[in-house]
């Protein structure tokens, strides 16, 4: 049962599934027309918490993805979901005993901060000198823990693979779709491209918005906070540097200037701090101690640079695992590997108007004269770039590659951002407040936390004082704000049942089993409206 994870999906299914013309699939996914295939598997509570160490105080809810178009699973995440793997999950956050909000940075705005900065200078000085900085160095992987919901039980999601034929799926489907084609008979109408990814409010950098951001207004209180009303403080140097320019213009009226700020000149401009590129691709000497090269690979066994780089990629990933998370041996193999980080429903995408590299799940491969050393996997969005999680050589933890490979995701963003105007934030995973070693992520800013009621993004600022009194808030402070993304009309779901795809509302009046209707319906509140009218949901 253990070997079936590594066997890669059948053809039928790792091709695209493109819907049929008139079939009724809503909305596209922004690039191609391909379908979302999912099976969905319901609440799972009880199980161990990694974070908290509660044997059975996390909650939450899954489905086993056989495909997923990359503006799906944007849609997803911008609810709260995350995969692991083929598997995508949902806390259920007002019940599971850590609860997990979605953080995203944006790094359009984004500077880095003066710890950050020492980080790059470390690397630098590295890269130039072999300088290997001493003293403690604390390290912050982007997603230290394995959802347990997968990673405590591999033969559950083992099982999950083979019990879907995924061959007679993808078959049963590609007819079901050719069916429905002919019995229609009308061309679909081809939407622009633009119009498919949903619709963007502007920010002030001009950065592209996948979900409503909601600003928290609060009044400050008395002895707590800056006092608005009164001029922000100037650093003690500042005044220091004011006090000296009077005293000199008061011994010189007519403001010549003397001495050495006349040999120098005036200043033009003032001082403007470095940018994160600034400081990330500063030259080397020719003669430089080390060479550092950051590949992006897909994540796909028909790429000859994945392949080729898999055994060196598997043998760092286990020595990861086992010195950092103390696992054993046996449990991060290359059946573990496989399933969580080299396997990915997203289908590849190569729009005309997307990044050059393409949308899908990829590896970021760290190449440090001529080996690697650590390697951030990703998926690339319409809106984002998305952190899966990091592994890297122990040996060079003194590099703090875990702060090093998240400010180069933040500037990859950035570069993508060029060509992609509204792929403009850095999307980091979860945010665990309850868990202090998880809170690092805050310190990426500016960053937003996802309403777990409303899904619009707050200002961070603005949601840790109701996460220091409560584990589980509600971030937007309107009262009367809905979840403007709920499902609303289950009957329009999309079910792929018995070779054929129906509409739910005529599955429902076939099945007649109330229990089934409940797991159909939490499901079609979960992705929300329009998810579940355009990705298939498989019932056996």
């Amino acid at each position: 049962m253990r070997a079936a994870a590594q066997r890669r999906p059948p053809a039928a299914l790792r091709r695209p599934v493109r819907p049929a013309e008139g079939a009724g699939v809503g909305r596209a996914a922004p690039c191609g027309g391909m379908a979302s295939v999912v099976e969905y598997k319901g609440l799972r509570a009880g199980y161990r918490c990694g974070y908290c160490g509660a044997d059975d105080g996390k909650v939450s809810c899954g489905m086993w993805a056989h495909s997923m178009t990359v503006q799906d699973y944007q849609d997803l995440v911008d609810r709260g979901w995350r995969r692991s793997g083929k598997y995508v999950y949902k806390p259920v956050m007002n019940q599971t005993c850590c609860p997990q909000y979605t953080i995203r940075c944006r790094s359009l705005q984004f500077q880095p901060s003066k710890s950050q900065k020492k980080v790059l200078k470390k690397m630098l000085k590295f890269l130039a000198k072999g300088e290997v900085s001493k003293g403690h160095c604390e390290d912050e992987p982007m997603e230290p823990i394995l959802e347990d919901a997968v990673a405590s039980d591999v033969a559950l999601i083992n099982k999950l693979d083979v019990q879907c034929d995924l061959k007679m799926l993808g078959d049963t489907l590609k007819e079901s779709l050719e069916r429905e084609e002919k019995k229609k008979g009308k061309p679909a109408k081809k939407e622009d491209s633009k119009e498919l990814i949903q619709s963007q409010e502007k920010e002030e950098l001009g950065s592209g918005e996948p979900s409503r951001s909601v600003e928290v207004r609060s009044v400050p209180q008395p002895g707590k906070g800056a006092d608005l009303s009164k001029p922000p403080c100037r650093k003690a140097k500042e005044i220091r540097k004011e006090r000296k320019r009077l005293k000199l213009m008061q011994q010189n009226p007519a403001g010549e200037p003397t001495g050495v700020q006349a040999q120098r000149g005036p200043k033009t401009e003032p001082h403007q701090p470095r940018s994160l590129e600034d400081l990330i691709f500063e030259s080397l000497p020719e003669n430089a101690s080390h060479k550092l090269e950051v590949r992006l690979v897909p994540v796909s066994w028909e790429d000859a640079e994945f392949t080729s780089s898999f055994s060196q990629s598997l043998s760092l990933y286990v020595k990861y695992q086992v010195a950092v998370h103390r696992d054993p041996p046996e449990e991060c193999g290359k059946t573990e590997f496989t399933g969580f980080l080299c396997t990915s429903p997203l289908e590849p995408e190569n729009p005309p108007n997307g990044p050059d590299c393409g949308y899908g799940s990829f590896h970021q491969q760290y190449w440090l004269d001529g080996k690697i050393i650590a390697v951030g996997v990703i998926d690339i969005l319409p809106c984002c770039v998305s952190s899966v999680y990091l592994y890297y050589d122990p040996d060079y933890a003194f590099l703090s590659l875990g702060v090093y490979s998240a400010l180069r995701e933040i500037a990859f963003t950035r570069q993508l951002h060029e060509k992609v105007p509204q792929l403009s934030y850095y999307y980091m995973g979860f945010y665990i407040h309850s868990c202090p070693k998880m809170r690092y992520k805050g310190h990426y800013r500016p960053s937003d936390l996802l309403c777990p009621e409303t899904y619009v993004w707050v200002p961070i600022e603005q949601c840790l004082p109701s996460l220091e009194n409560s584990k589980y808030c509600r971030f937007n402070q309107d009262p009367d704000a809905v979840d403007e993304g709920r499902s609303k009309d289950p009957d329009r779901l999309r079910v792929f049942h018995k070779k054929a795809i129906v509409p739910y509302g005529v599955y429902r009046r076939q099945q007649q089993d109330p229990g089934e209707e409940a797991a159909v319906r939490q499901y079609a509140s979960l992705v929300g409206q329009a998810c579940a009218e355009r990705m298939l949901l498989f019932r056996s």
